[in-house]
């Protein structure tokens, strides 16, 4: 296990996101998991989802999980983007803005393709200024409309 491991704490469906989250993301597996009784629900488990281990427990309603912890998905173009949106939205993910979309257990994630970070990464103030004017518009991020708004800055 890794020093620092991030713990999520569900309600009741950990084992339905954890197969959600295996099944969209390449480099994921199912470590561990606990059970209540031989054939009961799982409890608790040790997961990797996209190379990232998580622990994970079904704690019961006394714990939310909020926008101020969310996952950021490192996505190669708009194809990815893309792929993976429509991955959530199929499984009855919430989109909110900015590339940002909330599962249907309560995470939210950034899915956000690598060019727009490259733009906003550039030295002019005024390139950056567009982009993210552009990005704040949107719901899923759209790569065309972000370069465009870079090149007429």
């Amino acid at each position: 296990m890794n020093k620092v491991t991030p713990f999520l704490m569900f309600d009741d469906q950990l084992e339905a996101a954890i197969a959600f989250y295996t099944a969209t993301f390449p480099d994921s597996e199912i470590r561990t998991v606990a059970r209540a009784g031989k054939d009961g629900p799982i409890t608790s488990a040790e997961f990797v989802v996209g190379g990232q281990v998580f622990m994970g427990y079904n704690g019961g309603s006394y714990f939310k999980f909020s926008e101020g912890f969310s996952l950021f998905v490192d996505c190669k173009d708009q194809r990815e983007v893309d792929e993976y949106w429509d991955k959530f939205v199929s499984a009855g993910a919430t989109p909110s803005q900015c590339g940002w979309i909330t599962d249907p257990f309560g995470i939210t994630w950034q899915i956000v393709p690598r060019r727009f970070m490259e733009l906003i990464a550039d030295e002019n103030p005024k390139k950056v200024q567009a982009v993210m004017k552009a990005m704040m518009t949107m719901v899923k991020l759209d790569v065309a409309v972000l370069e465009h708004a870079y090149d007429a800055a």
